[in-house]
């Protein structure tokens, strides 16, 4: 079974992934974006207040991001279900820091007018590695989260 620090290497490999919501009229719309990940597996990125995935989320919260094997013959991926928000305070500051990790020219986007940082929480997340036989498919909510080791 997959460990904590393992789901954490994999989906911090994925510098870009799919981020999907839904738009007001109840259709999918997708877009990649450069993501940094948390220990508590939040996912956050930056984009601008006028896109659509920025405008879809503050209508519906609800996002769903898929992550993959980065290296040919990778076959894993995580499939990341959560709620958006966009962080304040404290949370924005930590957030912040862990995407300047990832992408120290976000720092120069600071100055964008309209640009805002967006967190998702997981609410469930299936990680599945069909390298293997058998495959193995893994799934998470919350508290299986929290406590895997």
């Amino acid at each position: 079974m997959i460990t904590r620090a393992a789901l954490l290497e994999f989906m911090r490999a994925n510098r870009y992934v799919v981020e999907s919501s839904v738009h007001s009229g109840g259709g999918p719309q997708s877009a990649v974006v450069g993501v940094a990940v948390s220990d508590d597996f939040e996912v956050v990125f930056d984009t601008m207040e006028s896109s659509r995935k920025a405008q879809n989320l503050r209508l519906k919260p609800e996002s769903a991001i898929v992550f993959r094997g980065v290296l040919p013959d990778d076959e894993r991926t995580v499939q990341f279900e959560g709620v958006a928000d966009e962080p304040t305070g404290a949370d924005r500051a930590r957030l912040m820091d862990l995407y300047f990790g990832v992408f120290p020219d976000g720092r120069e986007r600071q100055t964008w007018e309209g640009l805002i940082y967006v967190r998702a929480r997981p609410t469930w997340v299936r990680y599945s590695d069909y390298s293997h036989d058998p495959t193995e498919i893994v799934e998470f909510d919350q508290r299986l989260l929290r406590e895997l080791k």
